[in-house]
C-alpha cells in the first residue's frame, strides 16, 4: 500500500480535529481537495528531525554500539558499563534541557580515536540505523522530493555517524553535530552551534535565506515539544509519532499528525 503525502495533509480525522495518513493504491488526490500553488520564484522544503521522527533509535543506542567496540576486553566493559550507568542522568538532564543534555552527553566520546569511530559508522549504519527506519519513513521522503521539496535534516547526533543514513534516505542536505578532535581523539567537546531547540530554528531561517526557501509554503516535521521552535518558523508543522505534549499543542493548533511506525 502507498500513501499519499498530499492528501494526508488536508484530510482530517472524522472524531478528531487532527490530521492523519490517508492509504491510497495510487498518488492521486481525492476529488474535491485543492492543493495550495507554491510560489514559482522560492523553493519550498521539508525539513525533518531525525531521532524519534524518521528513525527508532536515539544517542544513546549509537553510543552503546561504540561503547562496545573498545580497544581489548576492559575498556569495552569499562565503556559499556559506564554508559548504562549514565543513563539517569542522560534523562534528568533531557527533561531540563536539550542543550544542557548534549553538552553533557558528549563529553562520553571524551578520549574516542577518530579513525575508530569513522571505521565502525559503517557497521552503525547496518546493524543499528538501517532496521530502526520506520516503515512510512521512505515513502513521506520520497513523496516530498516528487513535489519538488528540498530535503533538509537536523540533528543532534554526530555527523560522521548519520552520513551513510542520509545518503540511503536519499536527503538533499542535513545538519548534525560535530565533535571536537585534537591529534586525533576526541575532546567530549561539540563544536558550536549545538543543534538542539531554537538553534535549529535559528539554522532553518539562515538556510531558507541562502537558499531561497519559501518557509511560508515548506514543511517541518518533529516527534518532540523540544522542536517547537522549528515546528513554529514553517507554513506546515506536522507532528510525527509525537509525545504527549506534542501531540496536545498540534491538536490545539490544528497541525497534522502522522505515525510513520
Amino acid at each position: 500500500m502507498r500513501f499519499n503525502f498530499l492528501a494526508a495533509q488536508y484530510t482530517k480525522c472524522s472524531d478528531f480535529d487532527i490530521f492523519k495518513l490517508t492509504f491510497q493504491q495510487n498518488d492521486s488526490l481525492p476529488k474535491g481537495y485543492h492543493v495550495p500553488e507554491m510560489n514559482r520564484k522560492l523553493k519550498t522544503a521539508a525539513f525533518y528531525d531525525l531521532e524519534g521522527t524518521l528513525v527508532r533509535t536515539n544517542l544513546v543506542h549509537t553510543l552503546a554500539f561504540y561503547a562496545k567496540r573498545q580497544q581489548g576486553l576492559w575498556q569495552t566493559a569499562k565503556a559499556s558499563v559506564g554508559t548504562l550507568a549514565k543513563l539517569p542522568f542522560f534523562g534528568i538532564t533531557d527533561l531540563y534541557s536539550r542543550n544542557v543534555f548534549n553538552e553533557v552527553f558528549f563529553r562520553s566520546y571524551e578520549g574516542y580515536s577518530h579513525d575508530r569511530l569513522r571505521y565502525f559508522s559503517e557497521e552503525l549504519f547496518e546493524e543499528v540505523l538501517k532496521p530502526a527506519v520506520y516503515d512510512g519513513t521512505q515513502e513521506l521522503i520520497n513523496a516530498g522530493k516528487k513535489i519538488g521539496q528540498r530535503q533538509v535534516v537536523l540533528t543532534g547526533a554526530l555527523d560522521f555517524t548519520i552520513d551513510r543514513l542520509m545518503n540511503y534516505l536519499g536527503i538533499d542536505d542535513y545538519k548534525a553535530n560535530c565533535l571536537e578532535f585534537v591529534n586525533g581523539y576526541a575532546t567530549g567537546r561539540v563544536l558550536p552551534p549545538i543543534m538542539a531547540s531554537a538553534t535549529k530554528a535559528k539554522w532553518i531561517r539562515e538556510y531558507a535565506e541562502r537558499e531561497n526557501i519559501n518557509l511560508s509554503e515548506s514543511y517541518a516535521y518533529s516527534d518532540s515539544i523540544s522542536d517547537l521552535p522549528m515546528l513554529s518558523i514553517v507554513g506546515h508543522p506536522v507532528a510525527v509519532n509525537p509525545d504527549f505534549r506534542l501531540k496536545q499543542t498540534a491538536m490545539q493548533h490544528d497541525w497534522a499528525i502522522l505515525d510513520l511506525k
